[in-house]
């Protein structure tokens, strides 16, 4: 949750506007497109609701970080989010390899191509390593687009905390405003307000260096979570036979993530953004 709060004191929100506008549009249209389309395909296929929740925010925002968020949004079991976020890891890296490929068979140019790297692959590592098999502009638009994603990860989790208040695992409870600042995550808050302050309270020059020095605290947490996640995970239990419904449900939303973010990312940096100019 601290690593989820220094992430926002990276995201500087005159940066990504300035430079990404068209990719937080893009990331607008597939986040809630895809959050929705997989989390009623949880309901449909009848997984539990936490795990429902933790494989749509993966799949659709930005992966591991989305999983952690949502799980301490709704106090999710903890072996569920260290299953969601080895499937993000699993399947991230042959799509770092094959959608490159995939993209120059189709002949994008490098800005779609990046756009929809951006908007699919679950890890910031793997989508930079992968747009820079397809060029520099790639590179440049994928993390441009990943970043807008991030953007709406302390929308979505309110939105989420909002959701889960209401139909939570205690429904008798009314939702009152005092009930749901208590059921609301505090982390979420000082994500927003650390984007806040090195957004608007700081010259750009400072927030970048201060940044720099909060991304390795960042880094350095979540690779102790990550190496926590990975003393409690099971490969063996990911291909089980309990688990295999939560893995279906997985690959088909990210299926549906890649071909809609193609659409997206073609329809806004292939037509709209030449044809504005």
């Amino acid at each position: 949750k601290i690593g989820i709060i220094c992430l926002g004191s990276t995201i500087i929100f005159s940066e990504v506007v300035k430079s990404g506008a068209y990719g937080l549009v893009q990331s607008l249209i597939v986040v809630f497109t895809v959050w929705y389309f997989a989390f009623w395909l949880g309901k449909r296929m009848k997984i539990d609701p936490e795990m429902g929740t933790m494989v749509s925010s993966a799949v659709s925002i930005c992966g591991v970080s989305a999983a952690i968020a949502t799980c301490g949004v709704i106090n999710g079991d903890n072996k569920k989010l260290s299953y969601v976020i080895s499937l993000v890891l699993i399947i991230a890296i042959p799509m770092m390899y094959l959608l490159p490929w995939l993209s120059g068979l189709m002949g994008l140019s490098e800005e779609v191509a990046g756009a929809w790297l951006g908007g699919t692959i679950d890890t910031t590592g793997a989508v930079a390593a992968s747009g820079t098999l397809v060029g520099e502009t790639a590179a440049k638009t994928a993390v441009i687009v990943k970043s807008s994603q991030n953007v709406l990860l302390g929308v979505a989790a309110f939105v989420i905390s909002l959701m889960w208040s209401y139909q939570g695992k205690n429904r008798a409870e009314k939702p009152t405003l005092g009930v749901i600042w208590d059921r609301f995550p505090k982390f979420v808050v000082g994500f927003i307000l650390a984007s806040l302050v090195f957004s608007f309270c700081m010259d750009a020059d400072t927030a970048k260096t201060v940044g720099k020095v909060t991304k390795g605290f960042q880094n350095t947490l979540f690779s102790v979570a990550f190496v926590c996640i990975g003393l409690e995970t099971r490969f063996k239990e990911i291909f089980s036979r309990e688990n295999r419904t939560p893995l279906k449900v997985f690959l088909i939303a990210q299926g549906f993530n890649i071909v809609v973010t193609l659409v997206v990312a073609y329809v806004i940096f292939g037509i709209i953004k030449p044809m504005i100019g």
